[in-house]
């Protein structure tokens, strides 16, 4: 369900969405033994089989492009759930969709410090040239376009990803040259990170398995750039300066301060009262120094029941209560 029924930002912004699901369409890819196999594995990962549940939902959508009906029901099988919990997970989620998504995935930020800086214009400009909205695809079925709430890329605002990639300080031409590029079957270069494939390929990654047709491809993910003049400012600065932090401090750790016991003689004491008497002379406050009063093996008994009305199997029944009892039974016998 959403926060903001029929409100498109409300759902961007609280990841509940009450949008329903599409039928499937007649050309959907099905989830094969291949899927199921793949499925399993990632189960394997896991102490608890349910806990595979978030990477096996990124699995589907690697193959039908979202989290269909039949995704759904498939994680449900395998990891003994109902289609309720799976589907209250897929919908808590925006990064599981509800319908098919394009080929690519662009995610604008409109949070604050990129809309100040023109993530919104940028948004705006991108949803024109598309014709859509929020998680809307456009009709060649070449990109889906969302806000994003927050993309953790501060430093280099406004930022855009396409398929989870960066593409860092854009502006309104440049986002717009970017998407145009997508909508052509290109995938230009992100400003960092690894090279572009697209949605279904960062699906399948993202479920811990490997999206990439060869070793050469592999390799050109992992190293790839991970950072840019941004982040590292401070850390060029300070080394232009000669400037360090100072060392960290590590202070001895004081010895624990020994309880404060009171003497006791000890004798005539059993194991037991004596254990009692350590714990009412070391509670640290007056709740727990009349606690382990309480449970002092010498502490009186509350009123009204005394230490003879109990009897050798531990009933807290007076003995003149049984023995009226009894003399009634004995009546009625009678």
């Amino acid at each position: 369900m959403s926060a903001l029924p029929g409100s498109e930002e409300g759902t961007a912004v609280t990841g509940l969405d009450s949008s329903p699901v599409e039928p499937a369409a007649p050309d959907l890819p099905p989830l094969t033994a291949q899927t199921e196999a793949e499925a399993r594995e990632i189960m394997a990962r896991y102490p608890q089989a349910r806990s595979a549940l978030l990477p096996m939902l990124h699995l589907v959508q690697s193959v039908q492009g979202y989290v269909s009906p039949e995704g759904v029901g498939f994680c449900a099988r395998l990891l003994g759930l109902t289609k309720a919990e799976v589907g209250a997970v897929a919908t808590f989620y925006t990064m599981y969709k509800r319908h098919a998504t394009g080929r690519h995935l662009v995610s604008v930020c409109t949070n604050t410090l990129c809309a100040v800086l023109g993530g919104q214009r940028i948004y705006d400009a991108v949803s024109a040239d598309l014709g859509v909205g929020h998680d809307q695809t456009a009709a060649d079925g070449s990109v889906t376009l969302e806000h994003a709430e927050c993309l953790a890329a501060c430093d280099y605002a406004p930022v855009v990803t396409v398929d989870y990639e960066f593409y860092d300080q854009q502006d309104v031409e440049s986002a717009r040259e970017l998407v145009a590029a997508l909508r052509r079957g290109e995938k230009p270069l992100p400003t960092r990170g690894a090279p572009l494939t697209d949605f279904r390929g960062i699906s399948r990654q993202l479920a811990g398995l490997n999206q990439h047709a060869d070793l050469a491809a592999e390799r050109a993910a992992i190293d790839a750039p991970s950072t840019g003049a941004p982040t590292l400012a401070g850390v060029r600065l300070a080394a232009e300066r000669g400037e360090t932090a100072p060392p960290l401090q590590h202070p001895e750790p004081e010895a624990a301060p020994e309880p404060d016991v009171e003497p006791t003689s000890g004798a005539g004491e059993t194991a037991s009262e004596q254990a009692a008497d350590t714990a009412v002379a070391s509670a640290d406050t007056p709740a727990e120094r009349a606690g382990a009063a309480q449970h002092h093996p010498d502490a009186p008994e509350p009123a009204g029941r005394q230490p003879a009305e109990r009897g050798g199997e531990g009933t807290d029944t007076p003995a003149a209560h049984t023995q009226s009892v009894a003399g009634d039974a004995r009546e009625r016998d009678a």
